[in-house]
């Protein structure tokens, strides 16, 4: 099978010759790669050349953001989608079970065990993860910039970014509607994800299954600060109360207006601004990734 690596230059890991480490690894593994290096907005662009070109195998190295743009590209589309997970947190990866360590992702991939997962978009665009509207994406916002101008790291930038924020706490005004239902809400944080999403600790963050067919809808209550900040440690602590937050079951699409003309959303970590209304939907098993079998993650 033709492979292609694209290795993102803005992912959170990469370093100088991490190129060079990443072709020996898949070449040790017994995979058969042109590795390139491409700046992380191209990502998406070099993979729908390749997805055109007929390539087999593409192989996506960076965060999730990078693991975004790849499959957005790439689903719906017989190429098979790779990882070597190159970023801070690696959420995808990490729920599909893709490890860490370089050599054994590429063992992994040269492995070939194949799954259909499902992926989520919004206005078209791609997500791997999750997206979110209200505190998180000022959040984000704010990160950025941080590192943009001061050099910080993105943990540091992140905790900063956090208090800054929660120092201008406030709620947008949202119209929500879902199966033919449509309420208006007042909100700090709207969550869609894709899957189900685990809320408590230890597994907070993590989902089990990307297979399920349904968005993860979560809408925090209105709340003032210090409600919101015990909400979220209830969640976290697995003690959700009723007037914290709403989940929306059986979600497959989602639709989000607002008296804006634009939102800004946080999506797999990055921050966008779409024109309202915003469309989200799931699409069920659109992406083929090379990843543990489901089985086997049960077990871990």
């Amino acid at each position: 099978m033709r492979a292609i690596t694209l290795v993102n230059k803005g992912g959170g890991s990469f370093a100088e010759g991490v190129a060079d480490r990443i072709g020996k690894a898949l070449a040790s593994a017994g995979v058969d790669s042109e590795v390139l290096t491409v700046e992380g907005k191209d990502c998406a662009a070099r993979a729908a050349d390749h997805v055109k070109q007929g390539t087999g195998l593409i192989i996506a190295a960076g965060g999730d953001g990078t693991m975004g743009a790849v499959a957005g590209e790439l689903a719906g589309s017989k190429s098979v989608m790779g990882m070597l997970p190159l970023g801070t947190l690696n959420h995808f990866a990490r729920d599909l079970g893709i490890p860490d360590d370089l050599d054994e992702a590429a063992k992994l991939i040269a492995a070939g065990n194949l799954r259909q997962v499902d992926i989520a978009e919004v206005n078209g665009r791609a997500f791997v993860n999750n997206a979110s509207i209200g505190l998180y994406p000022l959040m984000v916002v704010d990160r950025d910039a941080q590192r943009q101008r001061l050099g910080r790291s993105k943990r540091l930038a992140m905790l900063v970014a956090s208090l800054r924020t929660m120092a201008r706490f406030h709620k947008r005004r949202l119209r929500l509607g879902s199966d033919g239902g449509e309420a208006r809400v007042d909100t700090p944080l709207l969550f869609v994800g894709n899957n189900d999403y685990h809320l408590a600790f230890p597994a907070a963050g993590q989902r089990e299954a990307l297979d399920d067919g349904q968005l993860c809808v979560m809408v925090m209550r209105s709340k003032s600060l210090p409600g919101f900040l015990a909400a979220t440690g209830r969640a976290l602590l697995g003690l959700r109360r009723p007037d914290d937050m709403v989940q929306l079951e059986g979600v497959k699409q989602l639709t989000v207006d607002s008296a804006r003309s634009h939102l800004t959303l946080a999506m797999d970590g990055e921050t966008i601004s779409l024109a309202t209304p915003l469309v989200f939907q799931i699409r069920p098993l659109a992406l083929t990734v090379i990843a543990p079998a489901q089985a086997a993650l049960g077990k871990a």
